[in-house]
């Protein structure tokens, strides 16, 4: 079997030094990228130094650069590929008989293992870094990030005794404190039954308690009320993941944040298609590196490297777009997780594939 030969070994050596030495390139670039940005933002703030703007840089950059992994597998993929090529490598491979699927079997099974350390390994990790240089961001900017402080925000939430809605203008400590609040009320089948303005609101275990609150119900005069009480089934952990983007959440976390989102009453979309997302991302790996399979045979039959590059990245680009897309639709609600993260990617292997049979067999 040639994924335990020497040339099975080969290749797959060839593969992952070619996808490491693009990955690594890209991560540079976002690195620098990012710091240049961090040195603009801290012009005006005293306790930011360059070395610190250099770390928080670093803690950042894992989170934006696993997003980048399709495009150092598919660039990977392709020098790799069109390396032999050159070298007339595989051209002495097919002639001894090795056929395409043989001799893509070796890649295939390194970006399989990249796609599952990626997942289970590496975003837990860019995880918690981009967690902590949220923090670090927050002390150095005297400003905190979207996990913290967001305007005009909504809460849907329910208890044992009623369910209801608040908006906010302003929340700090992970919105566990709210300013310019106004929530509506209604009972458990749905019912209005008053609306809540308040200038603050803290949550405390089981209650949101609203300082200075004004309540206008239906057919009542409004009432003013110094300490207006509000049931919430909430935990203050709940209420900070409502505001923490799903990309920041580790892999492992996922589930149980949806499971206890959905419990109380908010949209967990964003964490189920995170999820799916995740475990979608060796398949769509594997379809990167069959796309770049076209360009390299193509390229060693018929010539012409600059069109097939060409047509390798755009094809590339096009998938990542589609991707993206329906992760979009998926994280709003209006198509399922499951085929909005696995529908790209099974798209693509299968056009990649198809490719693949027509070069080789017609």
């Amino acid at each position: 079997m040639i994924l335990f030969s020497t040339l099975g070994r080969y290749l797959a050596m060839r593969f992952l030094r070619s996808v490491g030495a693009v990955f690594a390139v890209l991560f540079l670039i976002i690195y620098l990228g990012d710091f240049v940005e961090l040195l603009r933002r801290a012009s005006d703030a005293q306790r930011a130094s360059a070395t610190l703007l250099a770390y928080l840089a670093l803690l950042r950059t894992p989170t934006i650069a696993e997003q980048a992994l399709p495009f150092a597998v598919l660039g990977g993929a392709m020098f790799s590929f069109i390396g032999l090529s050159r070298r007339l490598e595989l051209v002495i491979a097919r002639s001894s008989g090795v056929s395409v699927w043989q001799f893509l079997a070796p890649p295939v099974t390194i970006v399989l293992l990249i796609g599952i350390a990626a997942t289970t390994l590496y975003n837990p990790i860019s995880s918690s870094l981009k967690q902590k240089a949220s923090q670090i961001e927050t002390r150095v900017f005297g400003r905190t990030t979207r996990a913290d402080v967001d305007t005009s925000m909504w809460i849907r939430q329910r208890s044992v005794a009623n369910q209801s809605i608040l908006r906010a203008e302003r929340s700090s400590d992970g919105g566990t404190r709210l300013s310019g609040v106004t929530a509506f009320v209604y009972d458990p089948q749905g019912r209005f039954i008053e609306r809540v303005e308040a200038e603050r609101s803290v949550l405390e275990p089981g209650q949101w308690i609203m300082a200075d609150a004004r309540v206008f119900a239906p057919g009542e005069d409004p009432k003013v009320s110094a300490r207006y009480i509000l049931a919430t089934g909430l935990s203050p952990e709940q209420v900070t993941q409502s505001f923490v983007h799903p990309a920041s959440v580790s892999f492992w976390r996922l589930s149980e944040i949806s499971r206890r989102t959905e419990a109380a009453g908010l949209d967990a979309a964003g964490y189920r298609m995170q999820f799916q997302t995740l475990m979608a991302r060796p398949l769509l790996l594997i379809a990167m590196v069959l796309i770049a399979a076209t360009v390299s045979l193509r390229f060693f039959r018929f010539g012409g490297i600059g069109q097939m590059v060409s047509g390798g990245v755009g094809a590339g680009f096009v998938l990542y777009v589609a991707t993206k897309l329906t992760g979009d639709l998926g994280g709003a609600g209006l198509l399922s997780a499951s085929v909005a993260a696995w529908s790209p990617a099974i798209v693509g292997s299968m056009l990649g594939t198809l490719v693949l049979l027509h070069q080789e067999d017609g």
